[in-house]
């Protein structure tokens, strides 16, 4: 057998997998002195992949012939190659995460995800499926070349998820902070709920038309949301407050909502709405689902009837982002570990405040402002984007 030239030596074993051959393996590099430099091992369907990067001192040839008759005796295939130059960063930037989420993915979601990060200069280091039993997710760690910014890769897979329809993609910065969030902030109407309350009241009350009129506007920017809401909110003026309460009694519940906070209280995260719409919905869903904490704005009742007015400040864009860091800052909790999910302009101040802002079902301009987008999926999708697996949400049941 000849020496191969470098010191160091990649060395790639593939084969049906069975208990021992990574002991043996390295039992054997052990005792030849090697130095283990990296090690990356996988199996999938039972065959196994196992890559050892290892420092030969003295006759290469004689630690990889023991090698390649253990392998043989172990009924797997060893390969091996020099490895000229130490391993580096060689100009590779910051590391990132892409996690692709939908009902399934094949061959053709893939291909398209990888052309358009080959497009893009990143170079694909692991891909790790994180979803159980089937291929519904999946994590693309990477790297970017040294210097490039990553928004027109975050551009390039948000049209990519916008095109596709079937499955939503997420780039995140690889840091200790990915795994590391302990709070979730959400936005209610249209987010955790799959309504906007003050639409169905507005439709019990028999005045949906002018107050869908009024929402037009302020979409439309002719008017800010302080005005809008006040101006809706005047329209329920003489509505019983049960229709209210019956209303907070059957909300519905968006997908994935229950899963999704019914984890983050297992695993110890602290949850909150912080929402536009009306407290007496947000302490209804507080009460449901467990969350810890509840801000929104307060009808005013007089006599068993709303006044058409509300009381305290308003809960709009800029207050709910000044709630989320007050929030965190009681938590003690760094803004880093917070996530924010919305799904309206009202909620970008808030997106932009917290470590991972997700734009929910959102129209595309909050979509392109958000670090990431959920569109495809449920709420629970967020479960991937913190890094769970299937596996660990089923260990979780």
């Amino acid at each position: 057998m000849t020496s191969p030239s470098s010191e160091s030596v990649l060395i790639t074993v593939t084969g049906k997998d069975q208990p021992g051959i990574t002991s043996r393996l390295t039992g054997l590099l052990a005792e030849a002195g090697a130095e283990l430099l990296d090690v990356e091992q996988v199996v999938v369907r039972g065959r196994l992949t196992l890559c050892l990067l290892a420092r030969l001192s003295g006759d290469a040839g004689a630690v990889l012939e023991p090698l390649v008759a253990a392998a043989k005796s172990l009924g797997v295939t060893l390969d091996f190659e020099p490895v000229h130059a130490p391993a580096s960063e060689d100009g590779r930037g910051p590391r990132f995460v892409v996690t692709a989420v939908g009902r399934a993915l094949g061959a053709r979601e893939l291909h398209a995800l990888t052309q358009v990060l080959t497009a893009h200069g990143a170079q694909v280091e692991r891909i790790t499926r994180t979803s159980e039993p089937h291929l519904g997710s999946v994590d693309i760690h990477l790297a970017l070349a040294a210097g490039q910014p990553p928004d027109a890769l975050k551009q390039a897979l948000l049209e990519l998820s916008m095109q596709s329809g079937g499955f939503d993609v997420a780039l995140q910065r690889e840091s200790l902070f990915r795994r590391g969030k302990r709070m979730v902030v959400m936005d209610m109407d249209s987010t955790l709920i799959r309504i906007e309350v003050i639409d169905e009241l507005a439709r019990a009350h028999g005045v949906g038309e002018q107050v869908a009129a009024i929402t037009e506007r302020a979409m439309q920017g002719e008017m800010d949301y302080d005005e809008s809401l006040r101006q809706r909110v005047s329209l329920l003026a003489g509505l019983d407050v049960s229709v209210v309460h019956q209303l907070a009694a059957n909300l519905p519940l968006t997908e994935g909502a229950e899963t999704l906070v019914r984890v983050l209280k297992r695993l110890g995260y602290r949850t909150a709405v912080i929402s536009g719409g009306f407290s007496v919905a947000a302490e209804a869903l507080k009460a449901r689902l467990g969350i810890d904490v509840a801000h929104s704005n307060e009808l005013e009742v007089r006599d068993g009837k709303l006044t058409g007015r509300t009381v305290g400040p308003i809960v709009n864009a800029r207050r709910k982002a000044e709630l989320l860091a007050s929030l965190a800052q009681a938590e003690g909790i760094q803004l880093d570990q917070v996530v924010a999910v919305g799904d309206g302009a009202n909620d970008l101040l808030m997106l932009e405040r917290a470590g991972l802002g997700i734009a929910f079902r959102a129209k595309p301009k909050l979509r392109a402002a958000a670090d990431t987008s959920i569109s495809a999926g449920g709420l629970d999708t967020i479960l991937f984007l913190l890094g769970l697996t299937g596996r660990e949400l089923l260990e979780l049941g």
